[in-house]
């Protein structure tokens, strides 16, 4: 029966033909003409968000034509993979650097833990905490998301961790416990992995360093679970390591000494003569410029060459202890630490030169919920030279008990609940 006279028919209602669109919809050559707008440092970083992006930007050889157009400019004309390896490298470190100092800042902060977290350890846009509670947990830097949880065996308290793309390596009272990524988790055998109390703990596949308070470093090999060398680095205990990758243990004890040995031997090789006596509280390696950093209880930063094994600077950071120091991996410019007054300080590698200090503002906050809670974003400030730190409250700036350095972004903890990414951007980036 069809509708009444006069009626007006409704027009057939049209089915919606429309999908949801991502970047992946866009053609080849469309994506290669928005890439060439970009500079050379954006069409780096772009070819490292995901795959298809970089296939696109290495067919369409846009790096190599920014990289010769960027010679031609410099009355250069040569070109090859290592140089342009080469510029890549410089161009990342130099904004880096830019970044840092110069650069806005702002802190995005999260609840990570339910008692107070005091370790991290940052690798590949992943970074690890722990040490305080029962557990360690992997997060996501992009999404902030904890993408893993190991538990820590009861009544056992984690001293210290590392981790790579296989697996945590953790030190767990005397023993050494492995967790492998797909959940599984052994210990050492008590006859191989039982020690004299151990402080501090690095990782460098195969083998695990454990400083010890009787003052040696011993050394497991994480595939065979035994005890392979036992290494006298000091008389008093051990408080911090550094490992390189070219088989040193490089180790700072509570008396200020630093003692280097090699990996293959059972006795320390040199000793790093500090001008003081005050405890060594922390310590990093740069393989490329051969420098040791370390940080004393005393509040100091100070730098050795280890081709001269002299000192080459010292600068005091901090009212009192040191706790962390750290640079990116082949930045020989410059040196990130945090100390007991919560505030951190950028310096320069080569000279110890205090460029930048900063913290977070206790002024307003927005927030934002993702999906294991509520990320806190604060503006960070930067401090004048000489500026008064006791004006600033000491609930904004807890102490800052190790941190980790990435690409314009640097991860704190502080003994406390909240973990801190402090997001830099380089002035240029915003012009």
């Amino acid at each position: 029966m069809g509708p009444p006279p006069g009626s007006k028919r409704s027009p057939p209602k049209k089915r919606s033909s429309t999908t949801p669109t991502s970047i992946r919809s866009l053609e080849h050559d469309a994506l290669c003409i928005i890439f060439s707008y970009l500079g050379l440092f954006d069409v780096v970083r772009s070819s490292a968000v995901c795959k298809f992006w970089n296939e696109i930007i290495k067919r369409s050889k846009l790096l190599q034509l920014l990289y010769l157009k960027q010679q031609r400019r410099s009355s250069r004309s040569d070109f090859s993979e290592e140089s342009l390896n080469v510029y890549l490298e410089e161009l990342a470190i130099e904004h880096q650097r830019q970044s840092l100092v110069q650069g806005s800042l702002h802190i995005d902060q999260w609840k990570g833990h339910s008692l107070g977290v005091d370790q991290c350890r940052m690798k590949r846009g992943l970074v690890l905490t722990g040490v305080g509670d029962k557990v360690m947990r992997l997060w996501s830097l992009e999404s902030y998301k904890c993408i893993e949880e190991y538990s820590i065996p009861d009544g056992v308290p984690l001293v210290d961790f590392d981790f790579d793309e296989s697996k945590i390596v953790g030190l767990v009272g005397t023993r050494i416990c492995i967790w492998r990524r797909n959940g599984q988790r052994s210990i050492f055998p008590s006859r191989e992995g039982q020690f004299m109390k151990g402080s501090c703990m690095r990782y460098f596949d195969p083998e695990a360093v454990v400083g010890c308070e009787d003052g040696t470093a011993r050394v497991f090999d994480m595939y065979s679970k035994k005890c392979s060398r036992i290494v006298r680095m000091h008389t008093e205990p051990v408080t911090c390591l550094s490992l390189s990758e070219d088989q040193l243990i490089i180790s700072g004890s509570s008396l200020g000494r630093i003692t280097i040995s090699g990996l293959s031997s059972d006795q320390r090789v040199a000793t790093l003569r500090p001008t003081d006596s005050t405890g060594i509280k922390s310590l990093c390696f740069n393989p490329v410029s051969h420098q040791v950093f370390a940080g004393t209880t005393a509040g100091y930063a100070s730098c050795w060459d280890l081709r001269t094994m002299r000192q080459l600077w010292k600068t005091r950071v901090s009212p009192n202890v040191v706790y962390s120091l750290q640079h990116m991996r082949s930045d020989t410019s410059t040196l990130v630490v945090g100390g007991i007054d919560g505030v951190l300080r950028v310096l320069d590698q080569n000279t110890g030169e205090v460029l930048s200090s900063y913290v977070m503002d206790h002024g307003t906050s927005t927030s934002s919920g993702y999906t294991h809670g509520v990320i806190e974003r604060k503006i960070g400030k930067r401090l004048p030279y000489d500026y008064n730190i006791d004006r600033i409250p000491k609930t904004v700036r807890p102490p800052i008990t190790c941190l980790a350095v990435g690409m314009q972004k640097v991860i704190t903890t502080h003994n406390i609940k909240n973990i801190r990414m402090w997001k830099f951007n380089n002035l240029r980036e915003l012009n």
